[in-house]
């Protein structure tokens, strides 16, 4: 069948007794069923639907799949014909799933909500796109490789609520934790909250596989995790996103001052700006203020309503004043050479002898930037 079709054609394929022709004729049909494709007059189309949807109800599975198989990338397939294959067997319907524009977001949250839907679930995720609504019921079904697939489609609508639900309930998948790490964009409080529970998981290992004492693990595991934190901090995130970041790192604990001295000398003063409002329970303009205000009576206050160790006051102030003079070079590797700069001139500073830092605070700030350049 190569050239027109006629109702003559409809009454032979539907009396044909064996199945691999009725395959192989669908197939042939299928083939020039395509507005873009000249072979079709509109009268001819109007047969071929007539014949698709005989087809979609014809008793040999193998037909199904011939049909869904030609059909799945079809753009202007007759929604009913779509919506047939999506909801029959798996081998039918999944590649109707994957790839036909022509379902709707309810057909596919229907489809995902069926019985029995852990492939057809899978096969949704792989889809080009997804919209969110579509993503938040995936979420919602509970099949971890279809979330894990989800999670890694690039195509993926995932807001930030979405990708907070997946950690919380798929928080022991490796596969999905996996599929997070390795997805190209992810708001850095996201992305904290994946560092802190990979590093918990790795901080157990450590200490069962490696004979380390519980204390040497944790402090290892800190260490490496604010150093992945500090390299998540953009230095073109907005306020907002700061402001998310540090409010999740403090209802967590996490908002160390470790963490923020840490992200002072690789030259994050709005880091540095959103974390001291937090803790001073101030507005972010208010902070600002105060830590910039001329002389050092306004970090002094600010720091010391936001209950920061007084040890590492001299520093924090010395941090700022030079963040205010330095910048990043804008050449290769920019980021480490800035942080070389930061920490040679903070140890020139202490060696002022009208500094006010003990020997004590020194060492204590010594072993700080020691595990800085770690």
């Amino acid at each position: 069948m190569t050239g027109h079709l006629s109702q003559s054609d409809v009454a032979r394929l539907m009396a044909d007794p064996s199945p691999a022709v009725r395959a192989q004729t669908t197939s042939k049909i299928a083939a020039q069923y395509d507005r873009k494709h000249p072979r079709m007059t509109d009268a001819e189309r109007q047969i071929a639907e007539e014949i698709f949807r005989k087809l979609a109800q014809d008793a040999e599975t193998r037909v199904r799949e011939a049909l869904a198989a030609n059909l799945k990338t079809t753009a202007d397939l007759p929604h009913d014909i779509a919506l047939s294959l999506a909801q029959d067997v798996d081998s039918v319907a999944l590649p109707v799933l994957k790839f036909s524009e022509v379902l709707t977001d309810d057909d596919l949250i229907a489809i995902l909500r069926s019985e029995n839907a852990d492939a057809k679930q899978v096969a949704i995720a792989q889809r080009e796109t997804v919209s969110g609504a579509v993503a938040d019921a995936l979420i919602d079904t509970g099949n971890e490789t279809a979330v894990a697939r989800l999670v890694a489609n690039e195509g993926a609508q995932l807001s930030e609520d979405a990708l907070g639900r997946v950690l919380s309930d798929y928080d022991e998948s490796e596969a999905v934790s996996d599929s997070l790490a390795r997805r190209s964009q992810l708001p850095a409080s996201i992305s904290e909250q994946l560092v802190a529970a990979m590093s918990e998981k790795l901080q157990d290992y450590l200490v069962s596989k490696h004979n380390l004492s519980s204390d040497a693990a944790s402090n290892l595991i800190l260490q490496t995790r604010e150093r992945a934190t500090v390299s998540l901090l953009s230095r073109g995130s907005s306020d907002e996103e700061l402001e998310e970041l540090v409010f999740q790192l403090h209802v967590n604990g996490r908002l160390t001052a470790s963490l923020i001295m840490r992200a002072l000398c690789v030259g994050d003063l709005s880091f540095f700006e959103a974390a001291m409002a937090r803790l001073a329970n101030v507005p972010l303009k208010n902070a600002r203020m105060l830590i910039h205000d001329e002389g050092d009576l306004g970090l002094r206050s600010i720091y010391q309503k936001a209950k920061m160790p007084p040890r590492l006051l001299a520093a924090v102030n010395t941090a700022v004043t030079i963040l205010e003079e330095e910048d990043y070079d804008g050449g290769r590797n920019d980021r480490e050479r800035f942080v070389s700069r930061v920490i040679e001139r903070l140890l020139t500073q202490f060696e002022d002898p009208s500094s006010t830092m003990t020997q004590d605070d020194i060492d204590y700030l010594m072993s700080k930037l020691h595990q800085l350049a770690a």
